[in-house]
């Protein structure tokens, strides 16, 4: 094939990446389809396993029972637990799923599994009333002290979702978590729930160690009317982190009343980090 033969070829396909000429060992003198060797050694995927890299694909226990699912909730690998309890979210809510849920956020060895675990127990838990809402919110209550940082965050956002006015008082103290997710996660329930109320929080917050705090802050600023405000996002625009500069100038740019009315719920964190699902981290798959 000549040089016009082949161009004009890949004019008439419609993916050129398809060509057969541009396939992986095209022209090699080869006798079987193991001696095609392909070099991969542009792609990493870390040191995560195959199973673990497919942990949050619930596919393969999708047309599982509930029995069945609360079964894999003792399974030997961590990867076939977290599967399942992200996969009973999507189940009826009976004691059996309830109960199977609070017992994994509570006592699973790993700390993905608590934290996937606490996310379907609050979705189960709806409004935060009734028998299921208040295990629900008796669990995340418990998960605001766990070892792990991403699953007390998680425990914030249940909180938040079941009754944030109820449990004021606990997110509250975790506004001075020592971990960046879980004082982020507090400011925002509290911000929701008082409004300029939180300013002078709002104020120490945007001076927080964590660009990520610092950033929500700022964020939140938008939605204080006062100079004291204003000034320090004025500030806030020559921070360090892009991040932060930049929502620093767009918080100057809102209407502080119509932004409190439109502020988002926690899991409207479109700005995400590596490692990270909306507000909190993206267990390790």
């Amino acid at each position: 094939m000549t040089d016009d033969e082949f161009e004009k070829r890949l004019a008439e396909e419609p993916d050129p990446g398809l060509h057969p000429e541009r396939s992986p060992g095209f022209g090699s003198d080869i006798e079987a389809l193991e001696d095609i060797e392909v070099s991969r050694d542009d792609v990493t995927i870390g040191e995560a396993s195959p199973a673990e890299l497919s942990a949050a694909d619930t596919e393969p226990v999708a047309d599982s029972e509930a029995a069945a699912l609360l079964d894999d909730l003792s399974a030997d690998d961590p990867v076939d637990r977290r599967r399942a309890a992200l996969a009973l979210t999507e189940e009826p809510t009976t004691s059996a799923v309830v109960s199977g849920l609070a017992r994994a956020a509570t006592t699973d060895p790993d700390a993905d599994v608590r934290q996937f675990a606490v996310e379907a127990l609050t979705a189960h838990g709806g409004d935060g009333s009734g028998a299921t809402g208040e295990r629900a919110a008796a669990v995340a209550l418990e998960r605001l002290d766990d070892d792990d940082p991403w699953v007390r965050a998680e425990a914030v956002v249940a909180l938040d979702n079941l009754d944030r006015e109820a449990h004021e008082t606990d997110i509250e103290g975790a506004v001075d978590d020592d971990h960046h997710a879980v004082r982020r996660n507090a400011a925002v329930s509290l911000f929701k729930l008082r409004g300029e109320a939180m300013a002078d929080r709002l104020l120490d917050l945007s001076r927080d160690e964590s660009e990520r705090v610092r950033e929500w802050a700022a964020h939140m600023l938008g939605g204080v009317d006062a100079d004291r405000a204003r000034d320090r996002l004025r500030e806030l625009t020559d921070d360090p982190a892009t991040v932060v500069r930049e929502t620093a100038e767009r918080a100057l740019e809102a209407d502080p009343a119509r932004f409190r009315r439109n502020f988002g719920a926690l899991e409207n964190d479109g700005r995400l980090l590596p490692g990270e699902d909306r507000l909190n981290r993206m267990p390790d798959l």
